[in-house]
């Protein structure tokens, strides 16, 4: 079981976290006073004071309740911090066991109710749980910071980081205590009393207010769905979409009408295919404008004052801002280096937008002239809407040509399992005897290609309203020779679930995302460190995207789409014209996928670049920065605005605060990646064996970029790149992306 204190040192906005929930726990300092419908369950009955007795200590979902939760991390903040106290206080000389291994060893109630916990609020929250959250997320905040503040237990980490090298340690051994001793400096191990106790009072009110956003965010994406009142304003949607928005309004007691539930991104699915301008219209201006709206989820002004309080922290971390803080640990290094690559990008993703929209713009002047109508501007609501149209008659096809092959347990296990299978010589058996959170949850069994078990693998495929947007995975037990243990990962995405009765068919962005999670999931499985610290994704943030998007490359890999793409009734392969056209299309509208996500990412960037909060202060007015700095960047463009506005970015109010550019930053290193294995055969075990030998096995037990060296044998380019996005090359390399 991964030591929470070493997961999460420097994160306390843990449920906030999205893409990639994998890792992120954190603990607190004092029994909470709650609810007693929460705190009094019986001690002798709570799950998480034992391991489970389940296979691979798979969570006992069927006993576990919300009472729970409380008890357990009130009793394992007490208990770890009684084995902290006893390290510290230790009469004997430190040494690597009685320190380092002994923290490793500490806390393991509370790392599993945590991590239990937090995976299940992103999943599959109530207000029970998120009223918990709410009360916790301080005291989790303050149970690290009683940890990583303990002059104690630092002075004896620092006494062995000063002769690390002198101890007869292996690489990981060292790499241990030089990982520690960064996490506790990073804390504010060396700053003086006074400001530890202010860093603390800072610390407390981040979580604070973390754990109110992302209240608001789902509360926000609830309140803000659409209700239409007759099935004709719905004109373009398929007949299951329509049959899924009227059972929506059902559930919430609105007979005869339709509910369009909305996602947390900008865009929303229905803007695709909804041919009433109208709707279309009031469904984007409705996406972004929650949490801007004055109304009790607002989160602008909780925003503002993150962003003052991460500035000030910075500051006296020794660090100009808050993004050379958080990039100092990463394998970027610098803001300069980040803000290079963006800068490089983004002139010519705006260039390839406008390029795009005047395709579409010519596309809305041709049908409007043809229904002798008067023309109209393009709007971002019509974005979707007309790039599909152009699409079709670019490439002669359409999405719904695609989603008869692409069933979604089909592209499951006979898409992305069998690559694994064929790359890895893994294999998969559904387990149907093990207890799961929902009922439209599965579980499979993952044995390596030597028979012996690698693995429980959980999959969550379906969109829900107590399960938060987008996709990720996480893990529930990590792998390591300390705890002798064996991963067990979940993926999280949220595909619209049918009608009963209905097959679930995936658009080609959700059977890509399926296996994008999936190379996440590699990576926690094929784990192989002693530590609990290392295991799996536990890497910079920078490089944890890399490899999933490796795994993106075997969706339309010949044999492997041979495999899946089948017609869900007649089993018939998808015509190779249809793929043809496909791989076509595959650079079409990156102009606006790209611009769309570097104007999120820059938008992080500027809020965490903002200096001492007292010379340079927050912004009070967030949407006014938002614009300011999009048009500062050259990335400020109407028609495609970012991925995700200030007051619903739910990433960067966690862990990718100041990290959002991982994406693309990491996806140089794919593109370098899938280069490199196209040029040395494709998808053959051998290399997969050494993608999983030199890179997925070693977690963060190494460098990252060393890591990249290791399996590539050079330092990463940009070219690649550019090519894959259709972009046009920059003037010079991408210094950034070689740090």
């Amino acid at each position: 079981m991964k030591h929470p204190l070493a997961l999460a040192l420097a994160v306390a906005l843990i449920a906030t976290v999205p893409g990639l929930a994998h890792n992120a726990q954190a603990q607190a300092p004092q029994a909470a006073k709650t609810d007693k419908a929460v705190t009094n369950a019986p001690s002798t009955s709570n799950p998480f004071f034992q391991q489970s007795p389940l296979p691979l200590q798979f969570p006992q979902f069927d006993k576990i309740k919300d009472s729970d939760f409380a008890p357990a991390f009130d009793r394992g903040m007490a208990d770890q911090i009684k084995e902290i106290d006893a390290i510290a206080n230790n009469p004997e000389a430190p040494t690597f066991d009685n320190t380092i291994v002994a923290m490793e060893r500490s806390g393991q109630i509370l790392s599993r109710s945590v991590s239990t916990f937090f995976n299940l609020t992103g999943t599959d929250t109530n207000p029970t749980r998120e009223n918990l959250q709410q009360e916790y997320a301080p005291k989790l905040s303050a149970h690290r910071d009683a940890i990583s503040l303990n002059p104690k237990l630092f002075a004896r980490i620092k006494a062995l980081y000063e002769k690390r090298d002198t101890l007869g340690l292996d690489a990981e051994g060292v790499r241990l205590i030089e990982r520690y001793h960064a996490d506790f400096v990073r804390a504010g191990a060396n700053l003086t009393e006074a400001q530890k106790t202010r860093v603390k009072a800072i610390n407390s009110e981040l979580a604070e207010l973390g754990a109110k956003f992302s209240k608001n965010v789902l509360a926000e994406v609830k309140d803000s769905a659409i209700v239409v009142d007759t099935k004709e304003e719905l004109a373009g949607l398929s007949d299951e979409r329509i049959a899924a928005a009227a059972e929506a309004a059902k559930a919430r007691k609105l007979e005869g009408k339709y509910l369009l539930t909305l996602l947390n991104t900008t865009g929303q699915p229905p803007e695709t295919d909804l041919t009433n301008r109208a709707l279309r219209e009031k469904l984007h201006k409705t996406s972004v404008a929650r949490g801007s709206r004055g109304n009790a989820y607002d989160n602008t002004a909780i925003v503002s004052k993150v962003v003052a309080l991460r500035a000030e922290r910075a500051k006296m971390m020794g660090f100009p801002n808050y993004a050379a803080f958080v990039l100092d640990d990463e394998t970027a290094k610098t803001p300069e280096a980040v803000n290079n690559m963006l800068g490089q990008l983004a002139p010519a993703a705006v260039a390839n937008a406008k390029r795009e929209a005047a395709d579409l713009q010519a596309m809305i002047d041709k049908e409007q002239a043809a229904k002798g109508e008067k023309s109209f501007q393009l709007e971002p609501w019509d974005w979707a809407f007309y790039a599909e149209k152009v699409r079709k008659e670019k490439f002669a096809f359409d999405e719904a040509q695609l989603k008869p092959y692409f069933e979604m347990k089909n592209v499951l296990e006979n898409g992305v399992f069998y690559a694994a299978g064929q790359l890895y010589g893994l294999k998969f058996k559904q387990r149907t005897d093990l207890p799961l959170y929902r009922d439209d949850v599965t579980a499979y069994d993952v044995f390596d290609a030597n028979g012996k078990q690698l693995a429980i693998f959980i999959a969550d495929m379906y969109a829900r309203d107590s399960k938060r947007g987008g996709a990720w995975m996480n893990s529930y037990v990590d792998q390591s020779e300390l705890f002798g243990t064996l991963p067990v990962v979940a993926n999280h995405l949220n595909i619209p679930k049918p009608p009963a009765g209905k097959p679930t068919l995936m658009t080609w962005d959700e059977v890509t995302t399926m296996f994008h999670e999936f190379g996440h999931a590699l990576h926690g499985m094929f784990s192989n460190v002693k530590y609990p610290y290392f295991s799996g994704t536990s890497v910079p943030r920078d490089f944890v995207e890399f490899p999933s998007q490796v795994n993106e490359m075997w969706a339309d890999w010949p044999s492997v789409l041979a495999n899946y793409a089948k017609h869900y009734q007649t089993g018939e392969a998808m015509p190779k014209e249809l793929l043809d056209k496909v791989l076509a299309a595959s650079k079409f509208n990156q102009g606006f996928t790209t611009t769309e996500y570097l104007g999120a990412a820059m938008l992080d960037q500027n809020y965490h670049q903002i200096g001492d909060a007292s010379k340079v202060p927050a912004p009070k007015d967030v949407m006014a920065f938002e614009t300011a700095s999009l048009k500062k960047d050259g990335i400020f463009y109407p028609p495609v605005p970012p991925r995700y506005r200030t007051p619903y970015f739910s990433h960067i109010m966690g862990g990718y605060a100041a990290g959002y550019y991982a994406y693309i930053w990491s996806e140089v290193l794919d593109a370098n990646t899938v280069e490199w294995i196209k040029q040395h055969g494709g998808l053959t075990r051998e290399n997969g064996d050494r993608f999983r030998a030199t890179l997925l096995s070693r977690g963060g037990s190494k460098d990252a970029l060393q890591l990249f060296r290791d399996f590539s044998g050079h330092d990463p380019q940009i070219q690649p790149l550019l090519e894959r996005r259709g972009l046009t090359a920059p003037a010079a390399p991408a210094k950034g992306s070689k740090e």
